[in-house]
């Protein structure tokens, strides 16, 4: 495993992380969600992601009991907050209540003292962005998180963020956990420059595009049984790339991942690690094997001719439209 700095701060991650949306608490059994977390461990990634409102913050419960045991300090543990894990008025968002109150409910269940990484899931524009960043740093000064970042911020909004916190002397933001793929790089235009510049690293989900890049869906075919394009916690985050013109295409890097000896999930892994802003890709499984075959992207090189060849295959089925964002389904 290769590993690298979160951003501009000194928080080594591994350039794989395993995350855990969707599949702990939910659509695996707990004892499928040990093994892949050991499988994990044992190939050496060391950095775990998760959020409250994953699995109605039974993913977290499932992942702190299958890292009991694991030395804290050889961990780097994330998490979020933003979506409802309530019925309840504050249970959402990013008020002082509610972050306070989650970040309580996350360290409990994750059973441990602090996480590493705390990041706002969304933009809240209900909640004043000083009352965030206030709270954010309260937290970093108690010693319940060390790092403090955000999912799915718009250029935009992450700089209004490092204004405020330069301005009130508060901790800055380190990271910025979007999607990103070979099928969706809307990041690319004005995200990544800006982070860049300031410093934040992307910890970036989906690199292979919910599964869309192994391969394994077929133009004209209905989706395989038990795939995420059937699950109803993560159809509706596919069903976008499901068009068989980008399932034809896609069908047609089968060729290139060959010529490098790797399979089409590692070429999609190895393809976002060659953004030198992204810090670590977090990959997600239902069997230990998946996340075997995903960690030898780690460390894996695309030279110029590789990255051209991918996009000409891929051509016009690319999605790049800033204004085009995804935002998961909150709970009701």
């Amino acid at each position: 495993m290769d590993f690298r700095h979160l951003g501009r701060s000194g928080l080594m991650v591994s350039e794989i992380s395993y995350g855990n949306w969707i599949t702990h608490g939910s659509q695996v059994e707990e004892d499928a969600a040990r093994e892949c977390v050991k499988a994990a461990l044992d190939e050496g990634i060391t950095t775990f992601d998760t959020a409250d409102v994953y699995a109605g913050t039974r993913a977290e419960e499932v992942l702190g009991r299958a890292l009991k045991g694991v030395r804290r300090e050889s961990l780097e543990i994330f998490t979020k907050v933003y979506w409802p894990t309530g019925p309840g008025r504050n249970d959402r968002g990013l008020s002082r209540k509610h972050i306070t109150e989650s970040i309580h409910g996350s360290l409990r269940r994750l059973g441990t003292d602090y996480v590493d990484l705390y990041q706002a899931h969304r933009f809240d524009h209900e909640t004043p962005l000083e009352e965030t960043l206030k709270t954010f740093d309260d937290l970093v000064r108690q010693g319940k998180v060390l790092y403090v970042g955000v999912s799915e911020w718009t250029a935009g909004q992450i700089a209004d963020a490092l204004k405020i916190a330069d301005q009130l002397g508060l901790d800055r933001l380190v990271s910025n956990q979007p999607q990103y793929s070979m099928l969706w790089r809307v990041i690319e235009s004005e995200v990544v420059p800006l982070c860049e510049k300031e410093g934040l690293g992307q910890i970036v989900w989906s690199p292979i595009a919910q599964g869309v890049l192994t391969g394994k869906y077929l133009p004209g075919q209905p989706p395989p049984a038990g795939s995420r394009a059937t699950d109803p916690q993560g159809s509706g985050f596919i069903q976008r790339m499901l068009e068989d013109d980008v399932l034809t295409r896609v069908q047609e890097l089968k060729p290139v991942a060959a010529d490098l000896g790797l399979s089409m999930a590692q070429l999609a892994v190895a393809w976002v690690l060659q953004n030198p802003n992204v810090s670590s890709a977090i990959v997600g499984a239902t069997r230990p094997e998946q996340v075997r075959d995903n960690v030898k992207a780690a460390g894996v090189k695309l030279d110029a001719d590789v990255l051209s060849r991918i996009d000409d295959v891929l051509g016009p089925v690319v999605q790049r439209d800033p204004s085009l964002t995804v935002s998961p389904p909150s709970r009701p």
